[in-house]
């Protein structure tokens, strides 16, 4: 991200479970799929009281998440944390909160303030609210009291005391960080009966400590995200417990012929005595089994080897592949521990077998394989909900969403989400690539241009013990391709060898970079990634020179910055006011842009838009214009990088673009807006990345066909056409036998002449593939001038190149207004999912074309249908074409309303017919 090291300092991003909750359901202000916010009421109303149970089974090998916490400022308690923390305690006037919640989420569900991704009703937040500790309190029941019971947890942001029953089992100076893990033997504190578990949350600040910051991703929450985020668990066993069981696996590649796997454990006696351990279970289907004489309280690592039992050693497995790439089979570990014949304990893991390197290139660049095949990765930025909830329905919409983008990846700076989000991951084949953050505490020792503030001998523990809880946590995903133990820089020898210890401890196989940008670390070395930008608005064109951010090398965070949304979601997030100031006022100060005053406003963006499409007339037209702009700007980042991965010099390796989702209702770095909407740049993102793609280069005018698939692609046509924006034909060439190579390989078909007669300043280019059969496998749309877009790169920053003049494309605002037709119907199915085919005809009486016709799948009130996943759309059709899509959604979110099509376009007047 922004990068500020020497003269280009940079001044970077200043960047839920909604579950019941023993009988009380959380619902989320604003939530995920946009649902409206609760009535909001005023801060000082009385809130509801809250008797949250959770039932704990005695069974040995349990572990019970806590099912919720009632929270109150301490500000408002005046009793003793020993009664606070005690059975009984009425905690009259609490709030509820959901087993992983900030305070201010609670706060949010809970009604006490507005929609807070609404207009500026975020800034009505009073952040003197979150100055002061939170209470965090939880009741669990325990009928038996003969097992041993351990408190295990990790996700207290930032600090917290605990206590358990009235005593205090830790303190802040023991439970500090976001991501440390902790688990406290409470046994001789348990009764029959009701049990309490308070936590004592202190306020958070991420330049002070080892949590989670935003910078300059969006508006950062009042409560910098104070609270708990990831579950605490009460967890059974007998005398001896089993911790740590994992599965290391190493593939024999390039064969994949076999695979060797090694199991380890810790088993621990927790009791006074010495006892004699069996352990025993199965790991692929292969049968374990061992014993082990422990002291009274030792602790002792076990490993099973293909050595010692030859089943380890699996022919034919099979291997875990990235989506596009192969399935994603999972295997399974099951363990149990045993005393005296009966199970003290037991571990379950689902692992893969796959196999990931990440070697530098001849050129530097970081090159990632995945069981023995080079992959270009493809991906984006990945932010979870700005008050981290957690839904899993919503992540799994985002995850589809990326995979219908053809991108393979997304990164993880920070906010490293809950195991549900890798256990998604791994289960659709999206790589993720998590890693610290910039900027912040996390940076502070060796990045000092951000804003956190210098580590103490206590950081420097906090931070080995993050690093060990993740690596532990995260190892066995397949999708968990890297760790980047730097961002914006790499750590310093002290900060980086408590890394890698602590990787090393855990068993970590997957490869350690050392940063994101272009740096080295003194144990690690070169990072192999690139992060010169840009983060705000270039020129399609920009993406094919190979230099700063254009396609060479691994670009690990990088866009043309904004990304307006749709109308629709426009007018949820701001007022008529603000959306007024949007298009009138490029140098107007964006709250949903973002806090830093590098991208606090749209100047660059207007700027170039009015340039270069000619100036909005109004909202609508503003709207129009950037739709327009981000397709095409979108789809040539995607395109330069797919066309040079299989340059013989200096390839693109991979490219992440910034981002790929925003946590909140943004005017920037999103591919997919908060409401799960899609515009110029969702689509402009999935025509690139389509499987098999025909593409125009802006740098060499070039015809390629770039074959994501495994297969090679044979007897392919491909066929370019120039047109001016009237439809009139000025330049036609096909070209036969085109054969290209699988993988990512791509072809030159043919090159159009830098000179064409007859040729408008502006003009549309389409190109069509076709296979052996004659199936139009691709086709892709162009609006081009011969004027091109000039860049100074001599005067190039960390955020953008400036453009001196401009492609002029204003031709298009001549284009004639064309209709399109529709005829559509849906069909829905006993698994819920709904199913709208239409097909869309050029309904014109003219020769012009219908340029990037939308079709919006509508309910009730003319409302987005959301999520939905178009097999294509944004399409342009010329006189006597049609085209036949299909959308999947979920019928339920259709609310009982018939579906309907909303068709519009650049040139097409809006029409809605019905689609039942």
């Amino acid at each position: 991200m922004l990068r500020r090291l020497a003269h280009r300092q940079r001044h970077r991003r200043a960047r839920t479970v909604a579950l019941a909750v023993a009988g009380l359901v959380l619902v989320l202000a604003a939530g995920p799929t946009g649902a409206a916010a609760p009535a909001a009421r005023h801060a000082g109303a009385a809130p509801r009281t809250v008797a949250a149970t959770t039932a704990v089974p005695a069974a040995p090998g349990s572990a019970t998440p806590l099912s919720g916490f009632a929270v109150q400022s301490t500000a408002k308690v005046a009793d003793t944390a020993e009664t606070v923390s005690s059975p009984g305690y009425p905690a009259t006037g609490w709030y509820p909160a959901g087993p992983r919640s900030t305070v201010l989420a609670a706060l949010l569900a809970a009604g006490v303030y507005p929609d807070p991704f609404h207009s500026t009703q975020q800034k009505l937040i009073p952040a003197a609210d979150f100055a002061v500790p939170w209470w965090y309190r939880s009741d669990f029941t325990v009928a038996d009291t003969t097992a041993r019971t351990h408190l295990d947890f990790s996700g207290v942001i930032s600090a917290a005391d605990v206590f358990v029953n009235g005593r205090r089992i830790a303190t802040t100076s023991t439970v500090a960080g976001a991501y440390t893990r902790h688990e406290f033997d409470i046994t001789a504190l348990v009764r029959p009966g009701t049990n309490t578990v308070a936590f004592r949350i202190q306020p958070n600040n991420p330049r002070k400590h080892l949590t989670m910051g935003w910078l300059d991703w969006l508006q950062p929450p009042p409560d910098e995200n104070m609270g708990i985020v990831r579950d605490v668990t009460v967890r059974r066993a007998g005398p001896v417990a089993l911790r740590d069981a994992h599965v290391v696996t190493a593939l024999a590649v390039p064969s994949m012929a076999s695979a060797d796997l090694t199991v380890k454990a810790r088993v621990r006696n927790d009791s006074d005595a010495t006892v004699t351990t069996t352990l025993s279970g199965t790991v692929g289907g292969a049968a374990v089994a061992g014993s082990v004489t422990l002291a009274p309280h030792e602790t002792r690592a076990v490993v099973f080897t293909p050595a010692e039992h030859p089943a380890l050693r699996l022919e034919s497995p099979r291997v875990w592949w990235p989506a596009h790439m192969g399935g994603q089979p999972m295997y399974e570990l099951d363990l149990t521990a045993t005393v005296n014949g009966a199970p003290s304990d037991t571990a379950h893991q689902a692992f893969a077998i796959r196999d990931v390197r990440a070697p530098l290139n001849a050129d530097g660049a970081r090159q990632y394989e995945v069981n023995g095949r080079p992959l270009l990765l493809k991906g984006g930025g990945w932010s979870p909900d700005e008050f981290l909830r957690w839904d899993p329905t919503y992540v799994e919409d985002r995850l589809k969403y990326a995979l219908d983008l053809g991108l393979n990846t997304l990164r993880l700076e920070g906010h490293i989400e809950p195991d549900e989000f890798f256990d998604l991951a791994d289960r659709h084949g999206i790589l993720t690539l998590p890693g610290w953050e910039c900027c912040t505490k996390w940076e502070a020792e060796f990045n000092r241009g951000g804003s956190g503030e210098r580590w103490t001998a206590a950081d420097h523990s906090v931070a080995r013990a993050s690093m060990a809880a993740e690596a532990a946590r995260l190892r066995h995903h397949p999708s968990v391709i890297s760790f980047l133990i730097g961002s914006d820089a790499a750590p310093n020898e002290e900060i980086e060898r408590g890394y890698l210890d602590a990787l090393k401890a855990a068993d970590w196989t997957a490869p350690v970079i050392p940063a994101a940008a272009d740096t080295a670390s003194p144990i690690t070395g070169r990072s192999g990634m690139k992060m010169t930008g840009p983060y705000d608005w270039v020129p399609p064109g920009y993406w094919y020179d190979k230099r700063e951010g254009g396609a060479s090398g691994f670009n690990s965070e990088t866009s043309a910055g904004p990304d307006i949304p749709t109308l629709d979601t426009l007018r949820r997030m701001m007022t008529p006011a603000e959306l007024e100031t949007l298009w009138k006022d490029p140098a107007a100060v964006q709250y949903h842009r973002s806090p830093s005053a590098t991208f606090d406003t749209l100047e660059l963006y207007d700027s170039a838009l009015t340039a270069r499409y000619g100036a909005p007339a109004s909202l609508e037209d503003y709207v129009r214009k950037a739709q327009l702009a981000q397709y095409e700007n979108v789809r040539a980042q995607f395109e330069a990088y797919s066309r040079n991965a299989k340059d013989p010099e200096d390839p693109s390796t991979g490219v992440i673009y910034w981002m790929f989702n925003s946590g909140w209702t943004s005017l920037h770095w999103q591919l997919v807006d908060r409401y799960l909407d899609q515009g110029g740049a969702y689509f402009g993102a999935k025509k690139a990345n389509e499987p098999l793609h025909v593409q125009y280069g802006y740098d060499d005018h070039a015809v390629a066909v770039v074959n994501n698939r495994n297969t090679p692609a044979t007897g392919l046509t491909a066929r370019v056409t120039l047109f001016a924006p009237d439809g009139t034909q000025v330049y036609d060439r096909t070209v036969t036998g085109l054969n290209v190579a699988g993988g990512g390989a791509s072809s030159t078909a043919l090159t159009v002449p830098g000179s064409v007669p007859g040729l408008p300043t502006t003009y549309l280019a389409r190109l069509l593939l076709t296979d052996a059969a004659g199936r139009e496998v691709s086709r892709n749309v162009y609006w081009l001038s011969t004027e091109a877009d000039v860049l100074d790169y001599e005067r190039s920053d960390w955020y953008s190149t400036p453009t001196t003049s401009y492609a002029d494309l204003r031709g298009l605002n001549s284009m004639a207004r064309t209709a399109v037709a529709a005829t559509a119907s849906t069909t829905a199915d006993a698994s819920g999912a709904s199913t709208t085919t239409v097909t869309l005809r050029h309904a014109g009486t003219g020769g012009t074309p219908a340029l990037l016709a939308d079709v919006h799948l509508v309910g009730a009130q003319g409302a987005p249908v959301l999520p939905v996943r178009w097999t294509d759309n944004q399409v342009s059709l010329w006189p006597g074409e049609s085209v036949t899509l299909t959308a999947t959604y979920r019928t339920a979110d259709l609310h009982g309303a018939a579906p309907r099509l909303r068709i519009s376009g650049w040139n097409t007047p809006t029409a809605t017919v019905p689609a039942a």
